[in-house]
């Protein structure tokens, strides 16, 4: 159940990994826009907004590869970033997008109930 739990854990950084780059690289690009259907006025304008969101992105990538690293004793910090994953989705869910719901928190409480089960 370890190994199950530590993948969903290494998926969850990964596409947190993507946000990162999304939100840090491509926010103005027309990848970007298309992904996140910004007109080209708007996604210029908050691409710094956008910048920090990316950055943000990546301390939970750096957490959740942080509790990776430490192996058996990495549990309490895989538990606290997939929290901060989950509150997160749901807030964006709240906020902007229901669809963030899905994308973001739904997989960080599927790795966070495989982390407590294991």
């Amino acid at each position: 159940m370890t190994t199950v739990a530590n993948i969903a854990v290494a998926l969850v950084a990964l596409l947190h990994l993507n946000f990162l780059m999304l939100e840090m690289f491509y926010w103005d690009k027309p990848l970007g826009r298309r992904i996140f259907g910004l007109k080209p006025e708007f996604a210029k304008a908050s691409k710094n907004l956008a910048a920090n969101q990316g950055l943000y992105n990546g301390f939970l990538v750096a957490g959740l590869v942080w509790g990776l690293l430490l192996g058996a004793a990495g549990g309490p910090v895989k538990v606290f970033f997939l929290g901060c994953v989950i509150v997160a989705g749901v807030f964006g869910a709240l906020t902007v997008s229901r669809t963030i719901l899905w994308v973001q928190a739904l997989p960080g409480a599927i790795a966070l109930a495989l982390v407590l089960a294991s």
